[in-house]
């Protein structure tokens, strides 16, 4: 149970793959975290429109829309400046990459992602994950 003086994170995630984003959500879903999913990019950016993001993991790629992510990325950039923005893609090439760089992206991973690098990314910003609350005594 989160206490008052715990300060709760803020995660977005947005995966148009409903088996990945699950996984992702059950992830982040612990004590001290506020997980909000959504699944094209119009719910993304109500999501980022409606509150501040600690942490933003997202597909590039939004069901079918080669520049959903990019878009993403530049809301959450404006809306949620101080969050960490990772990207998900399986279209790892260059141009996605700067482009992602240049939008804040601090991460750009190659699916199929380790979920412990994930874990271990959003652990940096203060995030908890399911992984850490598995090492807890």
């Amino acid at each position: 149970m989160t206490t008052p003086a715990e300060v709760l994170k803020s995660v977005l995630i947005v995966e148009d793959e409903q088996s990945i984003r699950d996984v992702l959500v059950e992830l982040f879903e612990v004590e001290g975290n506020a997980v909000t999913s959504a699944d094209l990019l119009p719910e993304a950016l109500e999501r980022l429109r409606a509150q501040r993001f600690d942490l933003v993991v997202t597909d590039l790629r939004l069901g079918g829309k080669r520049d959903g992510g990019l878009q993403v990325m530049a809301v959450a950039g404006m809306l949620s400046p101080d969050a960490m923005v990772l990207v998900l893609t399986a279209y790892p090439d260059d141009s996605n990459r700067q482009a992602s760089f240049r939008l804040g992206a601090l991460h750009f991973l190659e699916k199929p992602v380790d979920l412990a690098t994930i874990a271990q990314h959003a652990a940096s910003v203060g995030v908890r994950s399911a992984f850490a609350q598995t090492n807890r005594t």
